[in-house]
């Protein structure tokens, strides 16, 4: 096994913050994919069950993007799964991300609601944007810190579109923080100084019930590379 691969897999097993028979729940890093592609031999799925070979199930609930940190939930059982995904599909699970956003936020909480579709252009990279003939995609966005350059966000998603806070984000005129996809590229250098290196998107929450079953609340924090940015940034 490669240093490097061996290093990830460690990574891995300090990330899990909570398990029991039916769910195991990471604060994934940042820059780990969920899942082998895009020219990685692995992610979070395969690195689990390099980790325990002997589990009989594991399957990732839902994802989030290879640079988004925080709550990622693994099914330990079909059933398990399954049950997730109706309360998915039903509206009843909660999750709340942190993103630091450009730009100062006006007034309180907002609502976005655009459609979105997903494209590729011809050198195979996948893009989404905003548009009246695609998805379905509801974003709450609420202001929790004010600086002058920027404002630290709280952000409900009501779908999981592919890429749907980042681009909601811009969509509003505040692109989301060391976002090169979707972001604004003399902001990133700017927070780039103040020692952003990645995507400021971090899964803070997610909640969900399994009828008859128990409730699942669970809260992750931010590590460093999201924390020292706020340090060094002016407050209003």
């Amino acid at each position: 096994m490669s240093m490097q691969k061996d290093e990830s897999l460690q990574c891995l097993q300090q990330s899990v913050v909570f398990e029991d028979s039916r769910f195991l729940i990471l604060n994934k890093p940042s820059a780990m994919a969920v899942h082998g592609g895009s020219g990685l031999s692995y992610g979070v799925i395969e690195g689990l069950r390099t980790l325990r070979p002997d589990a009989p199930y594991l399957e990732l609930a839902h994802r989030l993007d290879r640079d988004t940190s925080g709550c990622l939930v693994i099914a330990k059982r079909r059933s398990a799964l399954r049950a997730f995904q109706k309360q998915q599909q039903e509206g009843g699970v909660h999750k709340h991300y942190l993103a630091l956003v450009k730009g100062q936020w006006q007034g309180g909480n907002r609502k976005i609601n655009a459609a979105l579709m997903k494209n590729e252009l011809k050198s195979g990279e996948r893009v989404v944007c905003v548009d009246p003939q695609g998805k379905y995609a509801v974003s709450f966005f609420t202001p929790v810190e004010r600086f002058k350059q920027a404002t630290l966000m709280r952000v409900k998603i009501i779908t999981g579109r592919t890429h749907q806070i980042r681009v909601h984000a811009s969509y509003s005129g505040h692109p989301i923080a060391g976002d090169p996809k979707y972001g604004d590229a003399a902001f990133n250098c700017k927070m780039l100084e103040m020692g952003l290196e990645r995507l400021y998107l971090h899964a803070e929450s997610i909640r969900f019930t399994l009828p008859d079953v128990k409730t699942y609340d669970i809260q992750t924090a931010m590590d460093s590379s999201l924390e020292l940015p706020l340090t060094r940034l002016e407050k209003l």
